[in-house]
Protein backbone atom coordinates (compact mmCIF):
# COMPACT_ATOMS: atom_id res chain seq x y z
CA UNK A 1 0.00 0.00 0.00
CA UNK A 2 1.25 3.52 -0.79
CA UNK A 3 1.92 5.70 2.21
CA UNK A 4 0.39 9.07 3.02
CA UNK A 5 2.76 12.04 3.28
CA UNK A 6 2.64 15.36 5.12
CA UNK A 7 4.80 18.47 5.04
CA UNK A 8 6.20 19.64 8.38
CA UNK A 9 7.88 22.97 9.14
CA UNK A 10 10.09 23.58 12.19
CA UNK A 11 11.14 27.18 12.82
CA UNK A 12 14.17 27.07 15.11
CA UNK A 13 16.17 30.07 16.24
CA UNK A 14 18.82 29.30 13.63
CA UNK A 15 16.25 28.97 10.87
CA UNK A 16 13.46 26.73 9.58
CA UNK A 17 13.63 23.08 8.62
CA UNK A 18 11.11 21.49 6.29
CA UNK A 19 10.51 17.77 5.91
CA UNK A 20 8.31 15.46 3.89
CA UNK A 21 7.32 12.64 6.26
CA UNK A 22 5.46 9.42 5.57
CA UNK A 23 2.69 7.89 7.67
CA UNK A 24 5.24 5.38 9.04
CA UNK A 25 7.37 8.23 10.39
CA UNK A 26 10.04 7.98 7.69
CA UNK A 27 11.57 11.33 6.71
CA UNK A 28 11.80 11.11 2.93
CA UNK A 29 13.56 14.45 2.54
CA UNK A 30 14.42 17.50 4.62
CA UNK A 31 15.96 20.90 4.05
CA UNK A 32 17.20 23.77 6.19
CA UNK A 33 17.57 27.50 5.58
CA UNK A 34 19.42 29.78 8.03
CA UNK A 35 18.03 33.10 9.26
CA UNK A 36 19.66 35.99 11.09
CA UNK A 37 19.41 36.98 14.73
CA UNK A 38 19.86 40.51 16.01
CA UNK A 39 20.95 40.96 19.62
CA UNK A 40 20.30 44.47 20.93
CA UNK A 41 21.40 46.50 23.92
CA UNK A 42 19.38 46.05 27.07
CA UNK A 43 18.67 42.35 26.45
CA UNK A 44 16.91 42.61 23.09
CA UNK A 45 16.71 39.64 20.69
CA UNK A 46 14.81 40.00 17.42
CA UNK A 47 14.30 38.25 14.09
CA UNK A 48 12.52 39.20 10.87
CA UNK A 49 9.30 37.19 10.33
CA UNK A 50 9.42 37.89 6.60
CA UNK A 51 12.85 36.25 6.56
CA UNK A 52 11.33 33.29 8.43
CA UNK A 53 8.69 32.93 5.75
CA UNK A 54 11.09 33.22 2.80
CA UNK A 55 13.42 30.67 4.37
CA UNK A 56 10.55 28.29 5.24
CA UNK A 57 9.19 28.52 1.69
CA UNK A 58 12.61 27.80 0.18
CA UNK A 59 13.20 24.86 2.52
CA UNK A 60 9.74 23.44 1.78
CA UNK A 61 10.27 23.61 -1.97
CA UNK A 62 13.63 21.87 -1.70
CA UNK A 63 12.30 19.15 0.57
CA UNK A 64 9.37 18.50 -1.75
CA UNK A 65 11.64 18.34 -4.78
CA UNK A 66 14.09 15.93 -3.15
CA UNK A 67 11.37 13.70 -1.69
CA UNK A 68 9.95 12.65 -5.04
CA UNK A 69 6.46 13.04 -3.58
CA UNK A 70 4.08 14.89 -5.90
CA UNK A 71 2.72 18.13 -4.40
CA UNK A 72 -0.86 16.95 -4.83
CA UNK A 73 -0.07 13.92 -2.66
CA UNK A 74 0.66 16.02 0.44
CA UNK A 75 -2.24 15.30 2.82
CA UNK A 76 -1.60 18.06 5.33
CA UNK A 77 0.79 20.63 6.80
CA UNK A 78 1.97 20.92 10.40
CA UNK A 79 4.13 23.61 11.97
CA UNK A 80 6.25 23.83 15.10
CA UNK A 81 8.40 26.78 16.13
CA UNK A 82 10.55 28.40 18.75
CA UNK A 83 8.22 29.16 21.62
CA UNK A 84 7.67 32.24 23.82
CA UNK A 85 8.01 34.81 21.04
CA UNK A 86 5.84 37.68 19.85
CA UNK A 87 4.93 38.90 16.37
CA UNK A 88 3.00 42.18 16.25
CA UNK A 89 0.80 41.61 13.19
CA UNK A 90 -1.39 44.08 11.32
CA UNK A 91 -4.89 43.28 10.11
CA UNK A 92 -3.41 41.77 6.94
CA UNK A 93 -1.15 39.50 8.99
CA UNK A 94 2.02 41.34 8.00
CA UNK A 95 4.51 42.01 10.81
CA UNK A 96 4.65 45.64 11.93
CA UNK A 97 8.19 45.26 13.31
CA UNK A 98 10.74 42.48 13.88
CA UNK A 99 9.59 39.61 16.07
CA UNK A 100 10.65 39.65 19.72
CA UNK A 101 11.91 36.14 20.45
CA UNK A 102 12.31 33.94 23.51
CA UNK A 103 15.77 35.30 24.35
CA UNK A 104 14.55 38.89 24.77
CA UNK A 105 14.50 40.19 28.37
CA UNK A 106 13.72 43.87 27.80
CA UNK A 107 10.27 43.44 29.35
CA UNK A 108 11.63 42.36 32.74
CA UNK A 109 10.97 45.70 34.45
CA UNK A 110 7.49 46.00 32.94
CA UNK A 111 6.38 42.52 33.95
CA UNK A 112 7.81 42.89 37.46
CA UNK A 113 5.78 46.06 37.94
CA UNK A 114 2.69 44.37 36.54
CA UNK A 115 2.72 41.31 38.80
CA UNK A 116 3.38 43.11 42.09
CA UNK A 117 0.69 43.65 44.68
CA UNK A 118 0.35 45.18 48.13
CA UNK A 119 1.78 42.03 49.72
CA UNK A 120 4.48 40.26 47.71
CA UNK A 121 6.24 36.92 47.78
CA UNK A 122 8.99 35.91 45.35
CA UNK A 123 8.31 39.12 43.41
CA UNK A 124 4.57 38.51 42.90
CA UNK A 125 1.49 39.86 44.57
CA UNK A 126 0.37 37.08 46.90
CA UNK A 127 -3.22 36.96 45.67
CA UNK A 128 -2.14 37.28 42.05
CA UNK A 129 0.36 34.44 42.04
CA UNK A 130 -2.10 32.14 43.81
CA UNK A 131 -4.67 32.65 41.05
CA UNK A 132 -2.10 32.33 38.27
CA UNK A 133 -0.82 29.03 39.60
CA UNK A 134 -4.29 27.65 40.30
CA UNK A 135 -5.76 28.57 36.90
CA UNK A 136 -2.85 28.38 34.46
CA UNK A 137 -0.30 26.17 36.18
CA UNK A 138 2.34 28.92 36.20
CA UNK A 139 2.87 32.67 36.14
CA UNK A 140 4.67 35.23 33.95
CA UNK A 141 8.42 34.80 34.35
CA UNK A 142 10.20 37.66 36.08
CA UNK A 143 13.06 37.46 33.56
CA UNK A 144 10.87 39.24 31.00
CA UNK A 145 11.14 36.53 28.36
CA UNK A 146 7.47 35.49 28.14
CA UNK A 147 5.08 37.02 25.56
CA UNK A 148 3.27 38.99 28.27
CA UNK A 149 6.53 40.87 28.97
CA UNK A 150 7.15 41.40 25.25
CA UNK A 151 3.70 42.92 24.80
CA UNK A 152 4.01 45.14 27.86
CA UNK A 153 7.40 46.36 26.64
CA UNK A 154 5.90 47.26 23.26
CA UNK A 155 3.02 49.06 24.96
CA UNK A 156 5.44 51.14 27.02
CA UNK A 157 8.23 51.70 24.47
CA UNK A 158 6.61 51.52 21.03
CA UNK A 159 3.04 52.74 21.61
CA UNK A 160 2.44 53.40 17.90
CA UNK A 161 3.24 49.77 17.07
CA UNK A 162 1.14 48.58 19.99
CA UNK A 163 -1.91 50.58 18.90
CA UNK A 164 -1.56 49.48 15.27
CA UNK A 165 -1.28 45.80 16.17
CA UNK A 166 -4.31 43.77 15.19
CA UNK A 167 -3.07 40.60 16.89
CA UNK A 168 -0.04 39.51 18.88
CA UNK A 169 0.95 36.01 17.74
CA UNK A 170 3.41 33.33 18.78
CA UNK A 171 5.86 32.53 15.91
CA UNK A 172 4.07 29.23 15.19
CA UNK A 173 0.68 30.95 15.06
CA UNK A 174 2.02 33.69 12.79
CA UNK A 175 3.28 31.04 10.36
CA UNK A 176 -0.13 29.37 10.43
CA UNK A 177 -1.74 32.75 9.75
CA UNK A 178 0.53 33.13 6.74
CA UNK A 179 -0.47 29.65 5.56
CA UNK A 180 -4.24 30.03 6.03
CA UNK A 181 -5.06 33.72 6.57
CA UNK A 182 -6.59 32.88 9.96
CA UNK A 183 -5.59 34.53 13.26
CA UNK A 184 -5.69 31.71 15.82
CA UNK A 185 -3.72 29.99 18.56
CA UNK A 186 -4.03 26.47 19.91
CA UNK A 187 -4.67 25.53 23.53
CA UNK A 188 -1.00 24.60 23.88
CA UNK A 189 0.68 27.39 21.88
CA UNK A 190 -1.00 30.13 23.95
CA UNK A 191 0.08 28.72 27.33
CA UNK A 192 3.09 30.99 27.97
CA UNK A 193 0.89 34.08 27.84
CA UNK A 194 -0.39 32.89 31.25
CA UNK A 195 -3.91 34.21 30.66
CA UNK A 196 -5.81 30.97 29.98
CA UNK A 197 -7.68 28.56 32.24
CA UNK A 198 -5.73 25.33 31.76
CA UNK A 199 -7.43 23.20 34.41
CA UNK A 200 -9.06 21.06 31.71
CA UNK A 201 -6.62 20.55 28.82
CA UNK A 202 -9.43 19.96 26.35
CA UNK A 203 -11.38 23.12 27.39
CA UNK A 204 -8.80 25.90 27.58
CA UNK A 205 -10.20 29.44 27.46
CA UNK A 206 -9.13 33.00 28.22
CA UNK A 207 -9.73 34.14 31.80
CA UNK A 208 -10.84 37.77 32.16
CA UNK A 209 -9.23 38.24 35.58
CA UNK A 210 -5.91 36.84 34.37
CA UNK A 211 -6.02 39.16 31.37
CA UNK A 212 -6.49 42.13 33.69
CA UNK A 213 -3.74 40.95 36.03
CA UNK A 214 -1.33 40.57 33.09
CA UNK A 215 -2.33 43.90 31.54
CA UNK A 216 -3.22 42.27 28.21
CA UNK A 217 -6.04 43.27 25.88
CA UNK A 218 -8.13 40.29 24.76
CA UNK A 219 -9.01 42.13 21.54
CA UNK A 220 -5.33 41.95 20.50
CA UNK A 221 -4.97 38.21 21.15
CA UNK A 222 -5.94 35.37 18.79
CA UNK A 223 -9.01 33.17 19.09
CA UNK A 224 -8.31 29.73 20.55
CA UNK A 225 -8.63 26.37 18.82
CA UNK A 226 -8.45 22.92 20.45
CA UNK A 227 -5.10 21.17 20.23
CA UNK A 228 -4.84 18.72 17.35
CA UNK A 229 -7.49 20.27 15.12
CA UNK A 230 -7.45 22.14 11.81
CA UNK A 231 -6.65 25.84 11.54
CA UNK A 232 -7.86 25.97 7.96
CA UNK A 233 -6.75 25.34 4.41
CA UNK A 234 -3.66 26.50 2.56
CA UNK A 235 -4.48 29.82 0.92
CA UNK A 236 -3.63 30.74 -2.66
CA UNK A 237 -0.63 32.99 -2.08
CA UNK A 238 1.03 30.62 0.38
CA UNK A 239 0.32 27.65 -1.88
CA UNK A 240 2.08 29.38 -4.75
CA UNK A 241 5.13 30.19 -2.62
CA UNK A 242 5.41 26.68 -1.17
CA UNK A 243 4.78 24.89 -4.45
CA UNK A 244 1.66 23.11 -3.21
CA UNK A 245 -1.96 23.06 -4.37
CA UNK A 246 -4.41 25.39 -2.67
CA UNK A 247 -6.66 23.85 -0.02
CA UNK A 248 -4.23 21.49 1.74
CA UNK A 249 -5.37 21.11 5.40
CA UNK A 250 -3.23 22.97 7.97
CA UNK A 251 -3.15 21.62 11.54
CA UNK A 252 -2.87 23.68 14.74
CA UNK A 253 0.80 24.31 15.48
CA UNK A 254 2.85 23.66 18.60
CA UNK A 255 5.79 25.15 20.42
CA UNK A 256 9.11 23.37 20.06
CA UNK A 257 8.89 21.70 23.48
CA UNK A 258 5.61 20.03 22.48
CA UNK A 259 6.79 18.72 19.11
CA UNK A 260 10.14 17.60 20.55
CA UNK A 261 8.40 15.43 23.14
CA UNK A 262 6.54 13.60 20.40
CA UNK A 263 9.47 13.48 17.97
CA UNK A 264 11.67 11.97 20.69
CA UNK A 265 9.35 8.97 20.88
CA UNK A 266 8.76 9.70 24.60
CA UNK A 267 4.98 9.47 24.38
CA UNK A 268 3.97 7.78 27.63
CA UNK A 269 3.56 9.70 30.88
CA UNK A 270 6.91 10.10 32.73
CA UNK A 271 8.93 8.95 29.68
CA UNK A 272 11.46 11.80 29.72
CA UNK A 273 13.54 13.42 27.01
CA UNK A 274 16.52 15.78 27.03
CA UNK A 275 16.78 18.36 24.26
CA UNK A 276 19.94 20.29 23.44
CA UNK A 277 19.79 22.80 20.63
CA UNK A 278 20.47 26.50 21.02
CA UNK A 279 18.66 26.16 24.35
CA UNK A 280 17.84 23.00 26.28
CA UNK A 281 15.22 21.40 28.51
CA UNK A 282 14.17 18.16 30.18
CA UNK A 283 10.51 17.28 29.81
CA UNK A 284 7.93 14.52 29.78
CA UNK A 285 4.17 14.10 29.56
CA UNK A 286 2.40 13.94 32.92
CA UNK A 287 -1.21 13.23 33.99
CA UNK A 288 -1.56 16.36 36.14
CA UNK A 289 -1.40 20.16 36.26
CA UNK A 290 1.16 21.24 38.83
CA UNK A 291 3.53 24.16 39.45
CA UNK A 292 6.88 24.61 41.17
CA UNK A 293 7.17 28.39 41.43
CA UNK A 294 10.54 28.27 43.18
CA UNK A 295 12.21 26.33 40.37
CA UNK A 296 10.17 27.70 37.44
CA UNK A 297 8.79 24.31 36.38
CA UNK A 298 5.15 23.74 35.46
CA UNK A 299 2.93 21.34 33.56
CA UNK A 300 0.94 22.89 30.72
CA UNK A 301 -1.34 21.66 27.91
CA UNK A 302 0.62 19.33 25.63
CA UNK A 303 0.64 18.94 21.86
CA UNK A 304 -1.11 15.61 22.36
CA UNK A 305 -4.81 16.37 22.92
CA UNK A 306 -5.96 16.03 26.52
CA UNK A 307 -2.45 15.68 27.95
CA UNK A 308 -0.08 17.83 30.02
CA UNK A 309 3.64 18.42 29.42
CA UNK A 310 6.39 19.57 31.78
CA UNK A 311 7.70 23.02 30.80
CA UNK A 312 11.12 24.36 31.82
CA UNK A 313 14.14 25.73 29.98
CA UNK A 314 17.85 26.42 29.96
CA UNK A 315 18.55 29.56 27.97
CA UNK A 316 21.82 28.44 26.38
CA UNK A 317 23.25 24.97 25.73
CA UNK A 318 24.32 24.39 22.13
CA UNK A 319 24.78 28.14 21.95
CA UNK A 320 27.75 27.67 24.29
CA UNK A 321 29.53 25.66 21.60
CA UNK A 322 28.88 28.50 19.17
CA UNK A 323 30.56 30.94 21.56
CA UNK A 324 33.43 28.48 21.94
CA UNK A 325 33.87 28.12 18.16
CA UNK A 326 33.51 31.72 17.13
CA UNK A 327 34.73 33.76 20.10
CA UNK A 328 37.07 31.63 22.21
CA UNK A 329 38.76 29.60 19.44
CA UNK A 330 38.12 31.89 16.48
CA UNK A 331 38.89 31.46 12.80
CA UNK A 332 41.64 29.30 11.37
CA UNK A 333 44.10 30.70 8.84
CA UNK A 334 41.70 29.76 6.03
CA UNK A 335 38.91 31.81 7.64
CA UNK A 336 36.88 28.82 8.84
CA UNK A 337 35.70 28.08 12.36
CA UNK A 338 36.35 24.70 14.01
CA UNK A 339 33.73 22.13 13.07
CA UNK A 340 31.61 20.36 15.68
CA UNK A 341 33.39 17.13 14.75
CA UNK A 342 36.72 18.81 15.51
CA UNK A 343 35.40 20.05 18.86
CA UNK A 344 34.32 16.49 19.68
CA UNK A 345 37.78 15.18 18.83
CA UNK A 346 39.55 17.81 20.94
CA UNK A 347 37.20 17.37 23.91
CA UNK A 348 37.58 13.60 23.71
CA UNK A 349 41.36 13.87 24.02
CA UNK A 350 41.09 15.17 27.62
CA UNK A 351 40.37 13.19 30.77
CA UNK A 352 36.90 13.67 32.31
CA UNK A 353 36.84 16.68 34.62
CA UNK A 354 38.79 19.00 32.27
CA UNK A 355 41.61 19.51 34.74
CA UNK A 356 38.97 20.73 37.24
CA UNK A 357 38.08 23.68 35.02
CA UNK A 358 34.36 24.48 35.34
CA UNK A 359 32.38 26.25 32.63
CA UNK A 360 29.11 27.85 33.69
CA UNK A 361 26.78 28.04 30.65
CA UNK A 362 24.55 30.97 31.62
CA UNK A 363 25.30 33.16 28.61
CA UNK A 364 21.84 34.73 28.42
CA UNK A 365 20.61 34.39 31.99
CA UNK A 366 18.62 31.36 33.11
CA UNK A 367 14.99 30.26 33.46
CA UNK A 368 14.98 26.91 35.27
CA UNK A 369 15.66 25.88 37.99
CA UNK A 370 16.31 29.58 38.69
CA UNK A 371 14.58 32.48 36.94
CA UNK A 372 17.50 34.91 36.70
CA UNK A 373 18.07 37.04 33.61
CA UNK A 374 21.21 38.76 34.97
CA UNK A 375 23.40 35.72 35.73
CA UNK A 376 26.25 35.14 33.25
CA UNK A 377 28.61 32.32 32.42
CA UNK A 378 32.33 31.86 32.26
CA UNK A 379 35.36 29.63 32.75
CA UNK A 380 36.37 29.06 36.37
CA UNK A 381 39.47 27.68 38.08
CA UNK A 382 41.83 28.47 35.21
CA UNK A 383 45.58 28.31 35.80
CA UNK A 384 48.71 28.81 33.73
CA UNK A 385 48.65 25.05 33.17
CA UNK A 386 45.13 25.05 31.67
CA UNK A 387 45.12 23.75 28.11
CA UNK A 388 42.91 24.67 25.19
CA UNK A 389 41.68 21.08 25.13
CA UNK A 390 40.52 21.38 28.73
CA UNK A 391 38.63 24.58 27.92
CA UNK A 392 36.82 22.82 25.08
CA UNK A 393 35.83 19.80 27.15
CA UNK A 394 34.74 21.99 30.06
CA UNK A 395 32.03 23.52 27.86
CA UNK A 396 30.58 20.06 27.11
CA UNK A 397 30.71 19.19 30.80
CA UNK A 398 29.34 22.55 32.00
CA UNK A 399 26.23 22.16 29.87
CA UNK A 400 25.82 18.63 31.27
CA UNK A 401 26.18 19.93 34.86
CA UNK A 402 23.40 22.38 34.08
CA UNK A 403 21.30 19.49 32.75
CA UNK A 404 21.84 17.68 36.06
CA UNK A 405 20.72 20.77 37.97
CA UNK A 406 17.52 20.81 35.94
CA UNK A 407 17.04 17.04 36.19
CA UNK A 408 16.86 17.33 39.97
CA UNK A 409 14.13 19.95 39.69
CA UNK A 410 12.13 17.95 37.14
CA UNK A 411 12.37 14.70 39.09
CA UNK A 412 11.27 16.54 42.23
CA UNK A 413 8.38 18.01 40.24
CA UNK A 414 7.24 14.66 38.81
CA UNK A 415 7.97 12.85 42.10
CA UNK A 416 9.82 10.04 40.43
CA UNK A 417 13.27 9.09 39.21
CA UNK A 418 13.93 8.77 35.49
CA UNK A 419 16.09 5.74 34.71
CA UNK A 420 16.50 6.74 31.07
CA UNK A 421 16.18 9.88 28.93
CA UNK A 422 15.72 10.11 25.17
CA UNK A 423 18.32 12.58 23.83
CA UNK A 424 17.43 14.81 20.87
CA UNK A 425 18.50 18.06 19.23
CA UNK A 426 21.79 18.93 17.58
CA UNK A 427 23.70 18.14 20.77
CA UNK A 428 22.57 14.52 20.58
CA UNK A 429 24.54 14.04 17.35
CA UNK A 430 27.71 13.99 19.49
CA UNK A 431 28.48 10.51 20.85
CA UNK A 432 30.84 12.19 23.31
CA UNK A 433 28.12 14.49 24.66
CA UNK A 434 25.78 11.50 25.00
CA UNK A 435 28.33 9.71 27.18
CA UNK A 436 29.17 12.84 29.21
CA UNK A 437 25.46 13.32 29.94
CA UNK A 438 25.09 9.68 30.95
CA UNK A 439 28.05 10.04 33.34
CA UNK A 440 27.04 13.43 34.78
CA UNK A 441 23.32 12.62 35.14
CA UNK A 442 23.85 9.04 36.27
CA UNK A 443 21.11 7.97 33.87
CA UNK A 444 20.95 5.83 30.72
CA UNK A 445 20.86 8.02 27.60
CA UNK A 446 18.80 6.89 24.60
CA UNK A 447 20.23 8.58 21.50
CA UNK A 448 17.39 9.06 19.01
CA UNK A 449 18.16 8.53 15.33
CA UNK A 450 18.36 11.77 13.33
CA UNK A 451 18.09 13.77 16.58
CA UNK A 452 18.32 17.15 14.89
CA UNK A 453 15.08 16.34 13.05
CA UNK A 454 13.12 15.42 16.19
CA UNK A 455 11.05 18.63 16.21
CA UNK A 456 10.08 18.49 12.56
CA UNK A 457 9.37 14.75 12.92
CA UNK A 458 7.18 15.52 15.92
CA UNK A 459 5.26 18.17 13.98
CA UNK A 460 4.64 15.63 11.22
CA UNK A 461 3.51 12.96 13.72
CA UNK A 462 1.07 15.40 15.33
CA UNK A 463 -0.23 16.31 11.87
CA UNK A 464 -0.80 12.66 11.00
CA UNK A 465 -2.57 12.22 14.34
CA UNK A 466 -4.81 15.27 13.83
CA UNK A 467 -5.77 14.07 10.36
CA UNK A 468 -6.72 10.63 11.74
CA UNK A 469 -4.06 8.85 9.67
CA UNK A 470 -2.34 7.34 12.73
CA UNK A 471 -3.40 6.79 16.34
CA UNK A 472 -1.61 7.73 19.55
CA UNK A 473 -0.63 4.11 20.20
CA UNK A 474 1.38 4.08 16.95
CA UNK A 475 3.51 7.15 17.69
CA UNK A 476 6.21 5.56 19.87
CA UNK A 477 7.04 2.96 17.21
CA UNK A 478 7.62 5.66 14.58
CA UNK A 479 10.87 6.83 16.25
CA UNK A 480 14.10 4.83 15.94
CA UNK A 481 16.97 4.70 18.47
CA UNK A 482 20.63 4.87 17.39
CA UNK A 483 22.43 3.86 20.60
CA UNK A 484 22.22 3.53 24.38
CA UNK A 485 24.83 5.05 26.71
CA UNK A 486 25.30 3.71 30.23
CA UNK A 487 26.81 5.80 33.07
CA UNK A 488 30.45 5.14 33.94
CA UNK A 489 30.58 4.90 37.74
CA UNK A 490 34.17 6.18 38.02
CA UNK A 491 33.41 9.28 35.93
CA UNK A 492 30.16 9.87 37.82
CA UNK A 493 32.06 10.17 41.12
CA UNK A 494 34.49 12.75 39.69
CA UNK A 495 31.69 14.71 38.09
CA UNK A 496 29.64 14.80 41.29
CA UNK A 497 32.09 17.10 43.05
CA UNK A 498 32.43 19.44 40.06
CA UNK A 499 28.65 19.61 39.62
CA UNK A 500 28.22 20.66 43.25
CA UNK A 501 30.76 23.44 42.77
CA UNK A 502 28.99 24.66 39.61
CA UNK A 503 25.78 25.14 41.62
CA UNK A 504 27.85 26.81 44.34
CA UNK A 505 29.30 29.19 41.75
CA UNK A 506 25.77 30.35 40.93
CA UNK A 507 24.97 31.00 44.57
CA UNK A 508 28.22 32.87 45.18
CA UNK A 509 28.19 35.01 42.02
CA UNK A 510 24.52 35.81 41.40
CA UNK A 511 24.69 39.04 43.39
CA UNK A 512 27.79 40.14 41.51
CA UNK A 513 26.12 39.49 38.16
CA UNK A 514 22.98 41.27 39.26
CA UNK A 515 25.03 44.36 40.08
CA UNK A 516 26.89 44.13 36.76
CA UNK A 517 23.92 43.34 34.49
CA UNK A 518 20.78 44.37 36.35
CA UNK A 519 19.59 47.68 35.05
CA UNK A 520 16.78 49.18 37.14
CA UNK A 521 14.00 46.67 37.65
CA UNK A 522 11.46 49.48 37.82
Amino acid sequence: MSETHVLALDLGTGGPKAAVVSSSGRIDASAFEPVGLQLLEGGGAEQDPEEWWKAASAAARRALEHSGVAPEEIAGIGVTAQWSGTVAAGSDGRPLRPAIIWMDSRGAAAVRRQVRGRLNALGYGVGHVARWVRITGGAPGLSGKDPVAHILWLRDNEPDVYEATHCFLEPVDWLNQRLTGRFAASHDSIALHWVTDNRRPGRVRYDSKLLAMAGLDRAKLPDLLPTGTLVGELCGQAASELGLPEGVPVVTGTGDVHSAAVGSGAIADFDAHLYIGTSSWISCHVPFKRTDVLRNVASIPAGLPGRYLVADEHETAGACLELLRKVVLGRASDGSYPSYEELDRVAGSVEPGSGRVIFTPWLNGERSPVDDHTIRGGFHNLSLATSQEELVRSVYEGVAYNSRWLLGAVERFTRRRFDELAFIGGGAKSDLWCQIHADVLGRRIRQVRDPVLANVRGAAMLTLLALGIVGTAELHGMVEVSALYEPDAANARAYGELYAEMVNLYRKTKAIHRRLNGASEG
